[in-house]
């Protein structure tokens, strides 16, 4: 996950001192679409050390900040480099930007650019004067989409040993032997398994505005309810003793836990987030999604080995 360059000073095309001055983060991704939405240009393009991190959350944890921005400016000798004073950053980076203080430390001026890179050649072209159209950020259903097949490579790292777990897990429990104990149980567990992370970090943010409340959190728990109970419903056979009561009942804690916690990873696709609302949601959410887990574990072992 180490997806960043090395911050610095790089040309962009044969800029000369005139050239415009783009500030970017060091996540490569970010440099890329900076690069890849000036075709044919001429710039230089100060990048700032984030920490790997994209522009908007960097600017919300401070690593693309006033300090940073001044320091690279001085380190990469660019006042010898370009005879204008004037910065272009994008307009998310504004939270972590005092724009007045660059101005007086480094007698540089800041501009803020639009929010898209690719509206940047008529945003250049314009005068560097940007439309309300550029300042406006969209969350359409294609934007939160893009985010969710990282998301999914992230988890299913981790979750491929959870789920080979379960299998073996409810085999190693069966009362009628191994192997009927993992077809049983150990292939529902898997499904419901796979259910939780569809909830999480596929079902919520493609339903992102329609799901109830604004913690990310509990817009994932009640994706998670509506999994279980539709995956209860599909089980309704095993309810008729009590080892398959408490499988279904440890589902109902795993899944809305499971659920609600990688529904926290995708704070970045809303506009209303911030890193204290954040910190304020995971202080109450984390410890209830552990208590919801671990009760959900213990009663689905409790299933296979106890009653």
């Amino acid at each position: 996950m180490r997806y960043l360059i090395e911050p610095g000073l790089y040309a962009l095309g044969s800029p000369d001192a005139q050239a415009p001055v783009l500030v970017t983060a060091n996540y490569k991704m970010s440099f890329d679409r900076l690069r890849e939405a000036l075709p044919g240009r001429h710039a230089w393009i100060l990048v700032l050390d984030t920490n790997g991190i994209n522009v908007w959350c960097a600017a919300g944890k401070g690593t693309f900040g006033t300090e940073e921005l001044i320091r690279r400016i001085d380190s990469s000798g660019l006042a010898h480099i370009t005879d204008h004073r004037q910065l272009i950053l994008p307009q998310l980076s504004g939270p972590g930007i005092a724009a007045y203080q660059v101005k007086q430390r480094s007698g540089y001026k800041v501009i803020y650019g639009p929010i898209e890179a690719t509206d940047l050649p008529a945003f250049l072209d314009a005068g560097l004067k940007a439309t309300p159209q550029m300042r406006h950020k969209t969350f359409s259903m294609r934007e939160r989409a893009v985010l969710i097949p990282v998301e999914l490579v992230s988890t299913l790292k981790w979750m491929l040993i959870i789920l080979l777990a379960f299998f073996v897990l409810a085999g190693l429990g069966g009362q009628a032997g191994f192997w009927q104990g993992a077809l049983n149980y150990g292939l529902f567990a898997i499904l419901a398994t796979l259910g939780a992370v569809v909830a999480g970090a596929v079902l919520t943010p493609l339903l992102l505005p329609w799901l109830p409340g604004r913690a990310f959190s509990v817009k994932g728990l009640s994706m998670g309810l509506i999994t279980v109970l539709v995956l209860t419903v599909c089980r309704g056979g095993n309810l008729s003793d009590w080892a398959g009561r408490a499988e279904i009942l440890a589902w109902f804690f795993l899944i809305p836990a499971t659920a609600a916690f990688l529904a926290m990873n995708f704070t970045g696709a809303s506009s209303y987030t911030s890193l204290s609302g954040v910190k304020k949601e995971m202080k109450w959410a984390v410890p209830l999604e552990i208590a919801a887990g671990a009760t959900g574990l213990l009663l689905w072992l409790g299933s296979q080995f106890v009653i």
